[in-house]
């Protein structure tokens, strides 16, 4: 809270707001009202094979599981120093070559999900499902079970480089902290797709993202922050640093992993609750109040999800 008069103010409107809030299409079983976001900013360097990079993850996996975090999330692509081994292959027939690590990671991280008690968003990795060859993530819960969610508008050097489709699949996923949405990267980017999974009820967005370049960085972290105000929800992103000279189209990476918040009274006045040093490898932790949403939403300065003028337009999906 932001001074005395605003604590006390918020206080006074908590106590109306399971009478006057009801979240739309909110199915999921809240258990925790203050969530702890850890956010992983990976170092890209090179591995030796997959299980020496698979100690690695587990290292921060660990590490943000001991602060008590009750999510973990990796980047876009963090597992793409193992096609440092296929560099002698075109760029195409590396990403499918890495795509042969997808169920294996997939499946230890699940595991890792339940003994470290934490969730984990995989950030993504390349899939090859009916011939094509997709970015998906996963979502693995704690309590073992596994959800996926695919980049739905891959990036013009995705499509030409490495021969990447879009996926079709959006929806919000149902966890022990609420209800969360998750967009990979170039996602961030197209705010129709936030909207529908606030309108599902998302209380907290993740974007797992992959850029080169600072003004490529500047695009996600600004659409995030947007986002994060006009569903009036937090916005987690976690981006990789560093630099693979042995792989083609991987070379360099830039990155700050930040959570955002909408911005009125009870937030941060920029709209940032935390923020990484920029491309250094690092962790970052972050407690968000899901109940200052509920107030925001009913009692804020403005209500950007009321205040839709849903007479002149509607969204929906297909």
């Amino acid at each position: 809270m932001e001074g005395d008069e605003a604590s006390s103010e918020y206080a006074v409107l908590l106590e109306w707001d399971n009478i006057y809030y009801e979240k739309p299409n909110d199915k999921a079983a809240i258990v925790k009202k203050v969530v702890r976001l850890g956010l992983v900013q990976w170092q890209m360097r090179l591995y030796k094979d997959l299980e020496e990079l698979l100690q690695q993850a587990e290292y921060f996996i660990d590490a943000v599981s001991g602060y008590r975090s009750d999510f973990a999330l990796f980047p876009e692509f963090f597992n793409a120093p193992l096609m440092a081994e296929n560099n002698h292959m075109t760029e195409a027939e590396a990403i499918r070559e890495l795509a042969k690590h997808t169920e294996t990671i997939v499946q230890r991280f699940s595991e890792l999900a339940i003994s470290y008690n934490i969730n984990i968003i995989t950030g993504s990795m390349p899939l090859v499902r009916d011939g094509g060859v997709y970015n998906v993530g996963h979502l693995c819960r704690r309590d073992g079970t596994i959800d996926s969610y695919e980049k739905l508008h891959v990036t013009p050097d995705e499509a030409k480089v490495w021969g990447m489709q879009g996926g079709n699949n959006l929806k919000a996923f149902d966890t022990d902290c609420g209800k969360i949405g998750i967009l990979i990267c170039y996602d961030s980017e197209f705010p129709e797709l936030s909207r529908l999974l606030a309108d599902e009820g998302m209380d907290i967005l993740f974007v797992p993202f992959l850029t080169d370049t600072q003004n490529g960085y500047s695009r996600v972290r600004n659409c995030s922050q947007a986002r994060a105000i006009e569903n009036e929800c937090y916005v987690a992103i976690a981006g990789s640093v560093g630099n693979l000279p042995k792989v083609h189209n991987m070379d360099i990476q830039y990155a700050q992993s930040m959570v955002f918040t909408p911005c009125d009274f009870a937030f941060p006045a920029n709209g940032i609750k935390a923020e990484a040093t920029p491309n250094t490898e690092m962790i970052l932790i972050a407690d968000v109040d899901i109940n200052m949403l509920r107030e925001l939403n009913q009692f804020g300065s403005v209500r950007n999800l009321k205040d839709r003028r849903k007479d002149i337009f509607d969204l929906r999906k297909l």
